[in-house]
């Protein structure tokens, strides 16, 4: 697959004195993944697989082979009072060279700004050097005129992407102080509404209750700003793990991509949807989107894995279990199916060696021992099921998989099993909404199909909406045949009589507006009618100037790089790589043998 264009934006080290800015480094860096995301034609990686490398010494090189990507964004921030100092630079995975560097002065006044330049400018850039996309005008648009509000909200965010109760209660609570700052702004409410959503669907509070207080922020978000991602994905949320309506969430999410088609959340949540109504295939297609996207997100594989559980592939599904508890340890959904799969499978000591070693929920020891033992008829258990069940249900917490359905179930408790089923499904609990697919309920599958509501649920409510994601590929001509040459003529004409290229500050944007064309249309014509990215283009005409004034004698006692920056050359890594890659051999070795 080709992956020219493409870039992972790394999160931006804070050299602020004040540890505590580091949530203010991930939001802007977060804010710029989002942006870069608009770019139709480059792929950009998700926040999730770019944070993976947060605060870890690795070579660019295998990051980039990780995230399969060419070019890498690094940086930094450095906040002080109302001023930040941002800088940024690219950088090709291929050779690690650094082609790109910049720095931001600013105003914190002007954040959006100061996103909206870094945005075009990294884009810019991407695009200079492997080839043609169009790029918007804006990438970011002000959210909100109260830098406090903005600040409270990237805080909320912080907290929000640690995914456990006490921070995502700590994230709600910066959230409601974003809106108390400006009332106006919207992703606070989508963000509240997404929070509840998912503590009411983990059943972590009080199921109707919380979803109703998740509807009363999305629909005051929704007033503020109708087209949201984040919008459109926390109703989803709402509808699928709430209400159990495939067809209405999927229809949300359908919206979401069409604003973003490369959220690979959105592409997650719609795989998660098709695998919870049996379609696999189309689970896995879109699934395998998601995971291009975000490689090292434990979510997107943990979907992968109930797929392939679902399907009656257990030794799949551990497959992509094992690489989801690399990548979180304490993802505990993991935990859960790793030791149903393992029962699946007998695998009996490499059970005990994971609940030994890996394990850190207090009761799944117990429960699936003992459901090993009933699974695969071990005689003369010593494991105590009724017993096992009470502590089930003295529980404080939810189950997240229904282990008291299990163990009735294979303990020869069919009715108490189905019964409680019936229960969790009228309930619409989270931990059932695949029931129908669940491998381990295939003894009681006539018997689910002859209860009405066990039979009902999901029948007739989601209609194959899915149809393959792609992005437009098909090639936009600018101008006719005839056109194109004389605009190529001119463009040679003013390159060669005022030396442009000699600006090191030359862009392909300055440039366009000498010959006055828009940025994406000269990007075109040099990328599909001259065959040559801007980089080099312009460092075409900056190596032919060099070796013109290197032969020069009067000239001599100037060095090479000397020459290579009077050429327009900014870089020495840039004039060598350019000059190896266009010659083959050294700026020294060429000059030596052509003096």
């Amino acid at each position: 697959m080709n992956y020219q264009k493409s870039i992972a934006v790394l999160p931006f080290v804070n050299m602020s004195s004040d540890i505590d800015n580091e949530y203010f480094c991930d939001g802007i860096t977060e804010e710029i993944i989002n942006a870069l995301t608009k770019v139709k034609g480059l792929k950009v990686i998700a926040r999730t697989s770019s944070f993976a490398f947060k605060g870890k010494d690795i070579d660019i090189r295998e990051i980039g082979k990780q995230l399969s990507v060419n070019t890498i964004l690094e940086g930094s921030i450095k906040k002080s009072q109302d001023k930040v100092r941002i800088t940024a630079q690219l950088i090709t995975v291929a050779d690690g060279m650094h082609y790109w560097s910049k720095r931001f002065d600013r105003e914190l006044i002007d954040i959006f700004d100061l996103e909206d330049e870094i945005s075009l400018a990294i884009a810019d850039e991407v695009r200079n050097n492997f080839g043609h996309f169009d790029i918007e005008d804006h990438l970011v648009s002000e959210k909100t005129n109260s830098l406090k509000a903005y600040d409270s909200y990237l805080k909320g965010r912080y907290y929000f992407f640690k995914w456990n109760l006490p921070a995502i209660e700590q994230a709600i609570s910066f959230f409601k102080e974003s809106i108390k700052y400006d009332s106006e702004f919207n992703e606070p409410y989508f963000s509240i509404g997404l929070c509840y959503n998912l503590l009411a669907a983990w059943g972590y509070l009080p199921k109707q209750e919380t979803f109703s207080k998740a509807t009363n922020y999305l629909n005051l978000g929704r007033i503020k700003n109708s087209e949201s991602v984040d919008g459109y994905f926390a109703l989803a949320a709402q509808e699928f793990w709430g209400n159990w309506n495939s067809k209405l969430a999927y229809k949300y999410l359908q919206k979401a991509l069409n604003i973003n088609p490369q959220s690979s959340d959105v592409l997650d949540f719609m795989a998660e949807i098709h695998r919870s109504n049996g379609d696999f295939k189309n689970a896995i297609n879109l699934n395998e989107q998601a995971l291009l996207l975000n490689p090292l997100s434990a979510n997107a594989n943990y979907t992968r894995s109930t797929v392939h559980y679902l399907n009656d592939e257990a030794s799949e599904s551990l497959k992509y279990i094992n690489k989801g508890l690399e990548l979180d340890a304490d993802f505990s959904l993991f935990h859960n199916l790793k030791a149903l799969v393992l029962i699946q499978l007998n695998e009996r000591e490499e059970l005990l060696y994971f609940l030994d070693s890996e394990n850190k929920i207090p009761f799944l020891k117990k429960a699936s021992l003992a459901l090993f033992d009933l699974y695969n008829a071990v005689e003369n258990t010593s494991l105590k099921v009724n017993e096992i069940l009470d502590e089930l249900k003295k529980l404080k917490s939810p189950l997240l998989y229904p282990w008291d359905i299990y163990l009735n179930l294979y303990a020869n408790k069919s009715e108490k099993a189905i019964n409680l089923l019936v229960d969790k499904v009228e309930r619409k609990m989270g931990q059932v909404v695949w029931y129908k697919h669940d491998p381990l309920l295939k003894p009681i599958k006539e018997e689910i199909f002859k209860k009405k509501v066990l039979k009902s649920n999901f029948l007739n409510s989601f209609e194959r909406l899915h149809q393959n994601v792609k992005h437009d590929t098909s090639k936009k001509d600018y101008f006719e045949k005839e056109e194109v040459n004389k605009l190529i003529d001119k463009l040679n004409v003013m390159m060669e009589s005022q030396h442009l290229y000699t600006n090191q500050d030359l862009t392909l944007r300055s440039l366009a507006k000498q010959v006055n064309l828009h940025p994406n249309k000269l990007s075109w014509l040099l990328n599909d009618c001259v065959g040559s990215n801007f980089n080099d283009f312009i460092n075409s005409y900056r190596l032919n100037h060099f070796k013109s004034i290197a032969l020069d004698p009067k000239n001599a006692h100037l060095t090479i790089l000397g020459l290579a920056y009077d050429s327009g050359f900014n870089s020495k890594s840039v004039f060598n790589t350019y000059f190896k890659k266009t010659e083959g051999i050294t700026p020294k070795v060429w000059l030596k043998a052509n003096s």
